[in-house]
């Protein structure tokens, strides 16, 4: 549900906070007062495009602010933030924001993280459906409609079965679009895997083997001046007239005589001779060393060569040779497929046929129960449709052949009104009244509120060319939605505001010759004053009357709420 709607200069308004309840809430007010900001700011958050004339008069940006309470939601909201970078909702609070700049500049946020408009009207989707002058109206699509009337049917594990048949088979006809090439593309495509394959496996690549041959070209090609390097450390060392060996045993002969005049001279002539052992051991590597040393023009080139080729294949396959080798790999199973296409293809097509039978089957079944599924929808929203007015209308559903068979299954489907008697049935989608769209939608949304996923409706103009007994009736239909869904409603009929569990007023004051604009959420007291404004006027019976209409809904008593200064314009 939506709890709270913040708007910053927009229009009329300033700054408004507006807290939202559970249920059926009503926003009434005098023509112009602003009850349609609510409106706009709901449809920039739904990823409306921006109208930078509506920025207030003054301001330089416009920004609108939304909290979804998302515990209730179905929709698979945790994977879609995920997936698309967004912060996870804390507490199960959803926070959509939207600013637009005077400038140009538009931004927008989801949880805090920035995000695009497609985004948001993705989300916008899932969390509201309006209807009215600024539609946003799933229902009106008919892949929207053929899935209410599946829900409606209970018949979403035969088309979840339908959809993953479709799914299976085209993958096999991916792979069989692989397979199926003309004679010179077959020859080319063979030739190359040939070629990549055996490239690959003659190399006989290890993956770890690149740092090895490298640091054995390193040396290889500075053989002579390591073979000159270790010679000369030997000589300093050990082999010249000056070596440290030389010098560290005329060091040690005179620590002797040191240590036979001094017996505490003995740790340092224990340290000297440490250090003697430590040069012969050095002397000994070195040795060693320089034997290793091999100037071997022979291994320089095979080094060499062996570098190149890894780098070559690199160069073509992969980053890493981890990646070549998986290159090879996959070159492999490529040509087996391709040697042996005739097998393969002969196999795809058994598949293929296998699942188009039992592709038929479920799609046959599904359009079946369909069919038998329509009447009772029908009818259920004709009666429905009744109540609100339309005592000779007729609602229907026709259902054809598409093209192929899709996700969903062979069929398509239009939703048909004729609101008055003689009139040919025409889509809903085609009607040109906001007023009858809005009545057929809530009259829908009453048959299938316990199949709608959709957690906010927001309705307006439900209430053009409506009166008496069918006033009534829309309150009472937008008072059952509500107990399943959260209803926003702007009206002008205190029969549909009466019926509301939670009642706002917009209005306008002038005030230091700045047009102040401001809504309340109304006690029972204040309701009834409201109402009889509504009503006509502020007379004994007009309040009467209002007084009559809560009581027919057995409405609490409300507290009193003071009234926010939500925006100021010259």
């Amino acid at each position: 549900m939506l709890t709270t709607l913040r708007i910053k200069n927009l229009a009329l308004v300033a700054d408004l906070a507006l807290e939202l309840r559970p249920g059926f809430n009503a926003i009434t007010g005098e023509t112009g007062a602003g009850k349609s900001i609510v409106l706009g700011a709901l449809n920039l958050l739904l990823g409306e495009r921006a109208d930078r004339t509506l920025i207030r008069a003054g301001a330089d940006a416009c920004t609108v602010e939304a909290v979804f309470d998302t515990s209730a939601l179905r929709a698979p909201l945790k994977t879609f933030l995920e997936e698309n970078g967004l912060e996870p909702c804390e507490e199960h609070q959803l926070v959509l924001k939207r600013t637009f700049t005077a400038a140009g500049a538009n931004r927008q946020f989801v949880n805090g993280s920035p995000t695009t408009l497609q985004t948001l009207a993705a989300l916008g989707d899932w969390l509201v459906d309006m209807h009215g002058p600024h539609d946003h109206q799933s229902l009106l699509q008919p892949p929207r409609q053929l899935a209410i009337l599946d829900a409606f049917g209970g018949l979403e594990k035969l088309r979840q079965q339908f959809a993953e048949i479709v799914l299976g088979r085209t993958a096999l006809e991916r792979e069989k679009a692989a397979l199926i090439i003309d004679e010179k593309t077959y020859a080319q495509q063979l030739d190359l895997l040939h070629h990549q394959a055996s490239e690959i496996s003659a190399a006989r690549l290890q993956p770890d083997e690149e740092t090895q041959v490298e640091q054995d070209h390193q040396r290889a090609s500075n053989a002579a001046r390591l073979l000159e390097l270790s010679q000369t450390a030997l000589r300093l060392l050990s082999e010249d007239e000056q070596a440290l060996l030389t010098q560290a045993g005329a060091l040690g002969r005179t620590l002797q005589d040191l240590q036979r005049v001094d017996a505490a001279a003995a740790p340092i002539a224990e340290l000297h001779n440490q250090a003697t052992a430590l040069l012969r051991e050095l002397q000994s590597e070195l040795s060693r060393y320089a034997d290793r040393v091999d100037i071997d023009p022979a291994r320089l080139a095979e080094l060499e060569e062996r570098l190149n080729l890894i780098h070559s294949l690199k160069r073509k396959y992969g980053g890493t040779l981890t990646e070549v080798i998986a290159f090879g790999d996959e070159a492999k199973k490529k040509l087996l497929s391709l040697e042996s296409r005739d097998a393969e293809l002969a196999r795809l097509n058994a598949e293929i046929a296998r699942l188009d039978t039992e592709l038929f089957k479920v799609g046959k079944e599904l359009t079946a129960a369909r069919r038998k599924v329509i009447p009772r929808l029908a009818k259920a929203v004709s009666s429905q449709l009744a109540a609100l007015g339309f005592k000779q209308s007729h609602f229907d559903a026709a259902l054809s052949r598409g093209e192929s068979a899709i996700a969903s299954g062979f069929d398509q489907i239009e939703f048909l009104f004729a609101p008055n008697p003689g009139e040919p049935a025409r889509p809903l989608r085609a009607i040109a009244s906001s007023g009858e769209i809005a009545r057929v939608m809530l009259a829908l949304k009453t048959v299938l509120a316990a199949e709608d996923e959709v957690p906010v409706l927001v309705f307006d103009e439900v209430d053009a060319n409506v009166g008496g007994e069918t006033a009534h009736a829309v309150g009472e239909k937008m008072r059952q939605i509500a107990v399943q869904r959260q209803v926003l409603c702007i009206t002008h009929l205190a029969p549909v505001a009466a019926a509301a569990e939670a009642h706002y007023v917009v209005s306008k004051e002038v005030k230091s010759d700045r047009t102040l604009t401001e809504i309340q959420l109304l006690n029972k007291a204040q309701r009834v004053t409201e109402l009889a404004r509504m009503l006509g006027g502020q007379s004994d019976a007009a309040r009467r009357h209002a007084e009559e209409l809560l009581a027919r809904h057995g409405l609490p008593l409300e507290k009193p709420s003071p009234k926010a200064k939500v925006g100021r314009i010259v």
